[in-house]
């Protein structure tokens, strides 16, 4: 295989690597209040996009948003379930959930396949139905043995779900998309770091001990952090088969779930250990049926 060949999957690995990755990033930064993380995680990656599409100069894609009320009305809801999805994620990394924040990108997949069930309208064959049935028993699991919702994994699911599933019908590009994403919350997201600036409770510049610049330099690059990842995806997403793609997407969730508990120490009892096997059951025959028509030819 040509390096030409293997170019397309090494930057699909290194996207979901990236994105697995993270959260030792997000955890070096947890001082900060994730709200605040958030703040800067977007400012930032506004800024690095926007250099981004002046080097490519691709701004065709302007003209139709301000036509479009549509998609203005799209990408403003794309851009809130993101944060939601971001700030959910940053909080759970810097407050000892990663375990259960890898849950949710673990169900991900399936909750998206539910969603095209439910809204697109889409059909399901009965191995796939068995595959959604054993993650909702997993979650059912895990709810009843803690005795409370992991409404962590179903935020990081179901919001990222919706927003896959409003980006697949955009007619933005992943770069364009984004930056748009970041244009409607920048302002929102630097009107209140200038009021932590203000009040004097900023973490940004302000050196209150030995890790102080470390921070702020951590946070002045969380922008680079966010784009990369997804222009390597946007590539390799392009000239790699959607089934590759599919296995590749379980690299982050698995980083997260190891990082978490080899790593940061985070407890996994026996019945967090069996929600979990439910859920990687599913995916596994969900990946596996998929895999096999493909195989065949079929839909």
């Amino acid at each position: 295989m040509s390096c030409k060949d293997t170019a397309p999957l090494l930057a699909a690995i290194g996207a979901y690597t990236s994105w697995g990755l993270l959260t030792v990033y997000w955890k070096a930064v947890q001082k900060v209040p994730a709200l605040e993380t958030l703040c800067h995680r977007t400012v930032w990656a506004f800024a690095f996009m926007l250099a981004v599409l002046a080097w490519q100069r691709h701004w065709e894609w302007l003209p139709q948003v301000r036509r479009s009320r549509r998609v203005r009305l799209v990408f403003l809801t794309t851009a809130a379930l993101l944060s939601i999805n971001w700030l959910t994620y940053i909080w759970a990394v810097t407050n000892g959930h990663i375990v259960d924040a890898s849950l949710g990108y673990f169900i991900n997949p399936l909750v998206s396949v539910l969603l095209g069930v439910l809204i697109l309208r889409e059909r399901l064959r009965p191995s796939q139905w068995v595959a959604v049935g054993l993650a909702l028993g997993g979650v059912l699991f895990l709810t009843l043995g803690y005795g409370s919702v992991p409404w962590i994994a179903l935020v990081l699911a179901f919001t990222f779900g919706l927003y896959g599933l409003l980006r697949k019908t955009a007619s933005l590009d992943a770069l364009a998309g984004l930056t748009l994403e970041m244009a409607i919350l920048f302002l929102p997201a630097l009107l209140y770091l200038i009021h932590m600036e203000a009040t004097g409770r900023a973490f940004f510049g302000h050196v209150s001990d030995g890790n102080g610049i470390t921070i702020s330099i951590l946070l002045a690059f969380s922008g680079i952090v966010t784009a990369l990842p997804l222009i390597l995806f946007t590539y390799a997403a392009r000239k790699i088969p959607l089934a590759t793609v599919g296995i590749l997407q379980y690299i982050a969730p698995t980083l997260q779930f190891l990082l978490g508990v080899l790593v940061y120490g985070e407890t996994l009892t026996g019945t967090k250990l069996a929600g979990f096997a439910a859920v990687w059951s599913a995916l596994l025959l969900y990946s596996l049926e998929n895999f096999l028509v493909a195989g065949r030819g079929g839909a």
